[in-house]
């Protein structure tokens, strides 16, 4: 474990690699355009960021970006390690992201440029919140042991009532799901306010749990300022529930950080808006990188989207994502979050990401996988959880379709 902030970047430059790396390690840390008096030998010792490493990847077209300088030069692509004393920054997150995702993307000599990993000191992982739940906790209160969470999204998104969303819980809970989640637009409007919402829905939760002996876990989405979050995760936990949300780059990283401090229960962090930090491939950020970050903020859930997604993100990727979060941010505190699949997913993925994974510890959730299976909800959670026996059994869809009419049917429907 290293003593420095480390941070890997693709680089895209006219300049000559180790120029543009020795000119972005100045502007994130003691360095400007120009020497200045006070950077003297001693403060780059003590503060400046170092070049770790430089590869040459060879040439590329030409700027990937508008507003690089020299657009008509031959340019190169290269890979970066640069690295950052901890005294620079201490434990702060919100100002380490600054500094390893702060004005290099800006800098003229940058026609692309993408972070794609980062690696911190002990001192900073044992000092900052990490998962309280992860895993483990979520697990144990769900009380789904040996096999993926299947979970779903409520739909309609948004436009139900409160008394609405509480009917469909009801009807997902008898039909034997692990995980439910507010959609991402679904906080506190007018139509279902949060406190109205959040009431009607744990009656249903706790009567079926009475009758059961199973709780199914609600993620709440309770995004807004920090005290309208912290009372709303007060409000889900005096009624009995066992999750709550936050859309991560709605409340950033100083939102999340108050939220984990004051939190009894799992945050489940929604990734939206991830497109505008990494759909071109020169600019912005790894998930692997972006994640570390949020793991270390508190996050026990990061969505991952999933295979066959309705969105542009390839299997590749969604694959890449999930299993960085399974790495552990140190020997001493892993910090594992736990993957959730989402977006566009049915049964039928279920093989698939099984079969490339060969882990359990995920949330598979579905929406009009589930939702919209022909023969209803319950047929749509029976179809996923059919699917995933038969698949950690190491059967084929096609085989396992003959012995489950539910499956069958989201073969037909989803196919």
């Amino acid at each position: 474990m290293t003593d420095r902030i480390e941070a890997d970047y693709l680089l895209e430059s006219p300049v000559p690699a180790e120029k543009a790396a020795a000119i972005l390690a100045g502007e994130q840390s003691s360095g400007t355009f120009m020497a200045v008096p006070g950077e003297t030998e001693e403060l780059k010792a003590r503060s400046a960021a170092r070049v770790e490493r430089v590869e040459d990847m060879g040439p590329v077209a030409g700027p990937a970006l508008p507003g690089a300088g020299q657009p008509d030069a031959p340019h190169r692509r290269a890979r970066l390690t640069l690295s950052w004393p901890l005294g620079n920054t201490g434990t702060s997150l919100p100002n380490i992201l600054a500094t390893v995702a702060g004005n290099l993307f800006e800098l003229n000599c940058v026609a692309g440029l993408r972070l794609t990993d980062l690696r911190f000191p002990e001192a900073l992982v044992a000092a900052s919140p990490r998962p309280a739940f992860g895993v483990e906790g979520t697990r144990r209160l769900s009380g789904v042991q040996g096999r993926p969470l299947i979970g779903t999204i409520i739909k309609p998104s948004i436009g139900l009532t409160a008394r609405e969303t509480a009917a469909m819980v009801a009807m997902l809970c008898k039909a034997g799901i692990d995980f439910i989640k507010d959609d991402e637009l679904q906080a506190d409007g007018a139509v279902c306010p949060f406190e109205d919402r959040a009431r009607a829905v744990m009656a249903e939760i706790n009567a079926h749990a009475e009758r059961t002996g199973k709780k199914v876990m609600y993620a709440f989405n309770l995004t807004g300022e920090v005290d309208e979050m912290r009372a709303r995760h007060d409000l889900v936990l005096s009624l009995g529930g066992t999750c709550v949300m936050a859309s991560a780059n709605s409340v950033g990283l100083t939102g999340l950080l108050a939220l984990r401090r004051h939190a009894q229960l799992p945050i489940h962090l929604h990734r939206n808006g991830w497109g505008y930090l990494s759909r071109h491939p020169s600019l912005g950020f790894d998930f692997a990188a972006w994640s570390k970050l949020w793991r270390l903020a508190g996050a026990d859930h990061l969505h991952v989207n999933g295979l066959r997604n309705k969105f542009c993100e390839s299997d590749e990727s969604a694959l890449a994502s999930a299993r960085s979060l399974m790495q552990p941010l140190s020997a001493p505190h892993p910090a594992r979050a736990m993957p959730v699949f989402s977006s566009g997913q049915s049964a039928l993925q279920a093989f698939g990401t099984w079969a490339a994974l060969k882990t359990p510890d995920l949330i598979f959730a579905a929406g009009g996988g589930i939702m919209a299976h022909p023969d209803g909800p319950a047929a749509g959670v029976r179809s996923l959880q059919d699917a995933w026996a038969a698949a950690m059994a190491g059967l084929t869809l096609e085989q396992a379709a003959k012995d489950s009419p539910a499956l069958a049917a989201a073969v037909r429907t989803y196919g």
